[in-house]
């Protein structure tokens, strides 16, 4: 049987893709935050432990959207002419330096096209919408906790440098 590709120094090294798989290994400590599992495994690598053998995994992940402020009209079109001006200033300069005794006129046109195209696309946009998302919002994923697990062959002393740590911050805290 022949392969079909052939490698090369650009391609994958894995023939297979890699599918999404269930973590393995024992948890050895959980935390609250992202923030406290990844100092346990800095503390774990920080003490020789064989850090290739964990994982951090977020449990009972959830979506959460953070509503930032009311989109308006003004807000929607001030904002997309700020944005396409600067796109419009920078294709302005382009054209500028590849027209010779032009002077200001690309830069101006450049301008004066990228605010007009980003307010129209923008206009279109937000009117398609009807009033029905008329807020600004970022989402974020997080999970109620983190567990850090590891491999079996070195979960006890994982535990073992992690109950350190804790017994150090629970006497200095």
């Amino acid at each position: 049987m022949t392969q079909a590709f052939t490698q090369t120094a650009f391609t994958n090294a894995q023939a297979n893709p890699r599918l999404p798989t269930l973590p393995t290994g024992w948890p050895i400590a959980s935390y609250e935050s992202y923030e406290e599992a990844q100092r346990a495994v800095d503390h774990l690598a920080d003490n020789d432990f064989p850090v290739a053998d964990l994982t951090i995994v977020g449990v009972e992940p959830m979506l959460v959207e953070r509503v930032a402020g009311k989109l308006s009209w003004g807000r929607v079109m001030s904002t997309s002419a700020l944005s396409g001006a600067w796109f419009g200033l920078f294709v302005g300069l382009l054209l500028s330096m590849f027209t010779t005794g032009a002077g200001l006129l690309p830069i101006l046109i450049g301008l004066l096209a990228g605010v007009g195209f980003s307010m129209v696309f923008a206009a279109i946009g937000y009117g398609a919408t009807r009033g029905r998302r008329d807020f600004v919002s970022s989402s974020q994923l997080v999970a109620r906790r983190y567990d850090v697990l590891s491999q079996p062959r070195n979960a006890e002393r994982g535990r073992e440098i992690l109950a350190d740590l804790a017994a150090r911050a629970a006497a200095f805290g």
